[in-house]
């Protein structure tokens, strides 16, 4: 039985700091300054034997109706209202303040119960802050300290009473020894990261997916800072998706928050199988977006193009040919990557969207028998040989794939550093065309064959 736990508070607590604690890893953004989490984010957390679902919530801050404030308040109330039980979190070195007053009574209009945690604890001023905090009447307080882990079996006491009992379960001795079988693998959740630069309708596009308003959105550039997983199933497919923050060039990022969000959003590529470059429809293929599908495709991951606000154009049936024209154009190196022309807004081309996703996912995890692989190298090396380098010609042997996700290949050869990168490039190009690798990037390292006679001397003249 999954038991949930929200963290709530006025801004700049700790609380992402507590649960980058519980959960065991860096997921949500810290710093110094306040207001830096916006939209919720959940993990698994663990406290000893105690498994929860841990929800990071918004600063509990007043805002005018339909504001940005006002949207991250209603997103902490969306968690309450999720959660079995809430972690009401205080800054014990600064005491109480009125907001954390008039938050305290919005936590027991929840009704539900509440660990009061008084965050910040080490030191005499953290004591003070602590005994102050029994005026809110939500109990004893826990002293912790989330950034130095001190405090944590008080709050494992204080959960363990709420928390149900584990239930245990049976033990397996060969654990080990289960292997996972293809199917299973082709039924694990997609993973998606949805990148581009900022204000082009990212967390938009996924809040259509979902058909809620899971993410905040705004007109306002850089509303999205940390990178938030989302579960999304679509016509009996699971994807996970990773709504990031806008990345924009790095000359023109000066604040550290700005920098810890992009990095955020690099993470989120890396972990990710499929990543959907998106661009806004008036202002498509530009620099940075150039910058960001080199970046994607030097990290093995497969591509999708996908030209949002495309409701706000004109003309939309001569422009498809002319994107897919474009991308071959200025992104040779992904040659005929799926680009598709949606609206996250009114929800076109969503469906077009999503298959072409699958698609490149597929494509991605493909594998090349070795014997229709060498067919088709000979063929290749008859019609196009290998330039002669210094009068002396190149021996290319055969060739082999060594992995997929990304599709990468070993081509045997003689003098492997002398195969110019031109030829390499032919090679690619023909075998995207001859096994239908579109869009997804190609591996082809050379590997000289061992001379069977260099152990052999010379013979003296």
């Amino acid at each position: 039985m999954s038991f949930t736990i929200a963290i709530i508070g006025r801004p700049n607590v700790g609380k992402s700091t507590l649960f980058n604690r519980l959960v065991g890893q860096k997921l949500a953004l810290v710093d110094d300054e306040p207001g830096v989490t916006r939209d919720r984010r959940e993990g698994e957390g663990r406290l000893g034997d105690l498994e929860f679902t841990l929800i990071d919530t918004a600063g509990l801050d007043e805002g005018a109706k339909g504001s940005l404030t006002a949207r991250m308040q209603e997103q902490t109330e969306v968690a309450i209202g999720l959660a079995d039980a809430l972690m009401f979190v205080f800054d014990a070195r600064a005491g109480l303040t009125p907001n954390d007053r008039a938050f305290a009574d919005f936590a027991r209009r929840a009704n539900k119960p509440v660990v009061l945690v008084a965050n910040k604890s080490e030191g005499k001023h953290g004591e003070l802050g602590a005994m102050e905090s029994y005026a809110l009447g939500l109990g004893d307080p826990i002293q912790i300290s989330a950034e130095h882990g001190e405090g944590l079996s008080d709050l494992y006491d204080a959960l363990r009473v709420l928390m149900p009992e584990p239930v245990e379960e049976e033990e397996f001795d060969d654990d080990d020894d289960i292997i996972e079988t293809d199917e299973e693998i082709a039924q694990r959740p997609i993973r998606v990261a949805i990148v581009g630069r900022p204000n082009a309708g990212k967390s938009t596009l996924i809040n259509h997916l979902l058909g809620e308003e899971r993410l905040l959105t705004s007109p306002e550039a850089g509303t999205t800072r940390d990178s938030i997983s989302v579960e999304i199933t679509w016509q009996g497919r699971e994807f996970r998706v990773f709504d990031t923050a806008g990345i924009r060039r790095r000359s023109r990022i000066e604040e550290k928050l700005e920098k810890l969000s992009v990095a955020d959003a690099l993470r989120a590529v890396r972990f990710a199988e499929v990543v959907v470059l998106m661009m806004d429809a008036q202002n498509r293929f530009e620099e940075q977006d150039l910058r960001i599908a080199d970046l994607i495709e030097r990290e093995g991951r497969a591509l999708v193009l996908a030209v949002n606000k495309w409701d706000l154009m004109e003309k939309k049936g001569s422009l498809i040919s002319d994107l897919r024209i474009d991308t071959d154009h200025l992104l040779p190196q992904v040659k005929g990557a799926p680009t598709v022309a949606v609206s996250g807004l009114m929800g076109e081309g969503i469906d077009r969207l999503m298959k072409a996703i699958e698609e490149a996912y597929a494509v991605w995890n493909k594998r090349v028998p070795t014997a229709t692989l060498n067919r088709w190298f000979e063929q290749a090396v008859d019609a196009n040989p290998p330039p002669a380098v210094s009068g002396r010609r190149l021996k290319l042997n055969y060739i082999t794939q060594a992995k997929a996700r990304p599709p990468s290949f070993i081509l045997f050869c003689s003098r492997a550093d002398a195969v110019p990168t031109s030829y390499l490039r032919y090679l690619t190009n023909s075998m995207r065309e001859a096994f239908n690798l579109p869009g997804t990037p190609v591996r082809i390292s050379l590997r000289e064959k061992a001379n069977p006679f260099a152990h052999k001397r010379k013979r003296p003249s």
